[in-house]
């Protein structure tokens, strides 16, 4: 008997607002930029990317490729997009 696999997007799963908090609270937690920048744009694509881009005045496929698993997003445009879905970047003291 074979299996058939299918392709999984984490962003279907992505159906509320906390959904996406406790997803990019998790990929906060890793620490690794890469990861954080992928997750944001899980976060993105599941709100909607062509969304995101109007709400942040940046180009579509700008937002695909800074936010992908190889992307380098600018700090600016992170912040902007964390805006358009409604989340806060904050600080702590480490420990904490």
């Amino acid at each position: 008997m074979t299996e058939t696999l299918h392709a999984y997007d984490p962003a279907e799963a992505l159906t509320s607002d906390e959904a996406a908090d406790l997803f990019m609270k998790d990929a906060f937690e890793t620490r690794d930029a890469g990861y954080i920048a992928h997750a944001l744009g899980v976060a993105a694509r599941a709100r909607g990317m062509s969304r995101i881009a109007e709400e942040t005045g940046l180009a579509r496929e700008a937002l695909y490729r800074s936010l992908a698993n190889d992307g380098n997003p600018t700090l600016k445009s992170m912040l902007a997009v964390m805006q358009a879905l409604g989340l806060e970047l904050t600080s702590k003291r480490a420990g904490t």
